[in-house]
């Protein structure tokens, strides 16, 4: 199978190439917007018919919350008006999308029929990408994930990490309740659809197991790092965010796991294959 890779510099994008070398039956076209913008209809469509893409997996998006706020229109370009671009290729579509769809008030894990009801501009741009994606690609496949993080570009591990060397507090929220997603496990289930003996389109949910708080989350960075600051949890209103985020953004992972017999790892083994890389980098 020919498979064009969007977002290829990002965390998930350099999972999906570092993967590759394992799956070689296929033949990979990786970019990012250097090598093929898109937001131009025109360029995607000849990148398609040009190397005769049969599928494609977009990781590529615009992911920065407070940011997608402040400029929705830039949010929108990427996340919902490129997508677009990609479902009118003719080729099949894997596409990763978030928790942010759904409101976060919730308190029970999300399923893939529940309601959106997106609080954030983030998160109502991930949602018309859905939407215009199967309203021309119905047989798509969407894996919504959250958390993520990768030895690779800005996340939260690394910044914990960076914070957990120079500080000798942390003050955490503790009252934001998810799963951590480690980049590689999420790429290893992209892996998994693309090579299923049969295509099953439609929507599912992807994130490690377990559940925990931000606060959590730092605790078990510092434990494996031995790192000694102290972390205190604190209540998100004593934080100051510019963009409301998800209480409770738990995904539900049954149906991605029964379809492709998908074995996902708990979140605290996944970071512990995360930080033996960054000590290696």
């Amino acid at each position: 199978m020919t498979i064009l890779i969007t977002g290829c510099n990002g965390q998930l994008g350099t999972e999906m190439r570092n993967l590759s070398l394992l799956h070689p039956a296929h033949r990979y076209f990786f970019t990012d917007v250097a090598e093929l913008d898109i937001t131009n209809r025109e360029a995607v469509e000849h990148f398609v018919t040009a190397n005769r893409i049969e599928l494609i997996v977009n990781c590529a998006a615009y992911t920065n919350v407070d940011k997608a706020e402040e400029d929705e229109p830039a949010a929108h370009l990427i996340n919902a008006l490129a997508v677009e671009n990609l479902a009118l290729s003719g080729a099949k579509i894997i596409h990763i999308s978030t928790d942010y769809v759904f409101s976060g008030e919730e308190s029970s894990p999300r399923r893939e029929q529940d309601a959106a009801a997106p609080r954030t501009a983030y998160g109502r741009t991930k949602l018309e990408g859905e939407q215009l994606l199967l309203k021309h690609c119905p047989d798509a496949v969407i894996i919504r994930t959250a958390w993520l993080y990768s030895p690779y570009g800005n996340n939260f591990v690394k910044t914990m990490l960076r914070f957990g060397a120079e500080r000798d507090e942390l003050r955490v929220v503790n009252d934001q309740i998810g799963t951590p997603t480690y980049a590689e496990d999420l790429a290893n289930a992209i892996y998994a659809v693309i090579e299923a003996p049969e295509w099953h389109e439609g929507i599912y949910h992807f994130t490690d197991e377990g559940i925990c708080s931000w606060y959590d989350f730092t605790v078990e960075i510092m434990r494996q790092t031995q790192l000694r600051a102290k972390v205190t949890p604190i209540a998100s209103s004593e934080y100051a965010y510019k963009t409301p985020r998800p209480h409770y953004s738990v995904l539900d992972k049954s149906k991605i796991k029964q379809t492709f017999g998908i074995s996902i790892p708990r979140w605290q083994d996944s970071l512990a294959k995360c930080l033996t890389r960054l000590c290696q980098i």
